[in-house]
């Protein structure tokens, strides 16, 4: 009888797990797949000033961060570096060093992973560890989200949504991950943007993606001074936000 009780005790908190993890995975489901309105993505200011948002995504090249940071001060120019959790808590003093120099650090998921791949659960998992490590490092809070690869499923941006996160995304991309990509090719691709969707895409407000590469440190000076000689100025992602309303010239 005593066993029998037990038995049907354990059966029915079982049972009990069983339902919950069940309702959670329905409810999910139905949060990513259903019609409730979610953020975009910021991928262009709207703005007629000559103003420009540098960012740079981090989960590797660090060796080539001090050269890019002399860059960005040579060139007057401020950005903002989306790093990941495990890239900040193994270079943790060159963090404080991309602080220090004034440049804005943000959120890029703690491992790289796909997050259109990964639930939503999942994907909040990966921006709360990051943010937790950056705040540890530099003591400030992070607010922005670069999803690893540009990526802008449901379960990503209501991640991000959820915990109160802007996701951002590019208007200009220096394509500097390919091994065909030379410093001319870089620079040419910001300087002068090839025409995308039979559209001329427009540099004022533009969010440009860089990443920490050989021919991006020899890139990056080129497309500072010919910018600088057309009037832009480089701003963080906070400082570009405040020229104006927020829009998606691009998708």
């Amino acid at each position: 009888m005593f066993i029998n009780l037990k038995i049907s005790r354990r059966i029915h908190s079982l049972v009990g797990i069983f339902f919950l993890l069940l309702v959670g995975i329905v409810a999910e489901h139905w949060i990513s797949s259903s019609d409730v309105p979610v953020s975009k993505p910021i991928d262009q200011i709207k703005t007629d000033q000559l103003v420009i948002a540098l960012t740079i995504n981090v989960d590797w090249g660090e060796e080539y961060i001090p050269a890019m940071l002399d860059a960005l001060d040579q060139g007057k120019a401020r950005a903002t570096f989306f790093v990941t959790g495990r890239w900040a808590k193994k270079n943790s003093d060159l963090l404080k060093i991309i602080s220090d120099r004034g440049h804005q650090i943000e959120n890029h998921g703690y491992s790289h992973p796909h997050p259109d791949k990964l639930s939503i659960g999942t994907n909040q998992e990966e921006i709360k560890k990051t943010e937790s490590i950056i705040e540890g490092i530099i003591e400030k809070k992070t607010h922005l989200y670069a999803p690893p690869y540009g990526e802008k499923g449901a379960s990503g941006l209501r991640a991000a949504e959820i915990l109160g996160y802007q996701t951002i995304l590019w208007t200009l991309d220096t394509v500097d991950w390919r091994a065909d990509s030379t410093p001319e090719i870089i620079a040419r691709r910001i300087i002068n943007p090839a025409i995308q969707f039979g559209i001329k895409p427009n540099k004022s407000g533009a969010i440009v993606l860089m990443h920490p590469k050989a021919n991006s440190v020899k890139a990056l000076p080129v497309i500072l001074d010919q910018l600088t000689r057309d009037g832009f100025s480089f701003q963080t992602l906070d400082g570009l936000i405040t020229f104006s309303q927020i829009g998606n010239t691009t998708s």
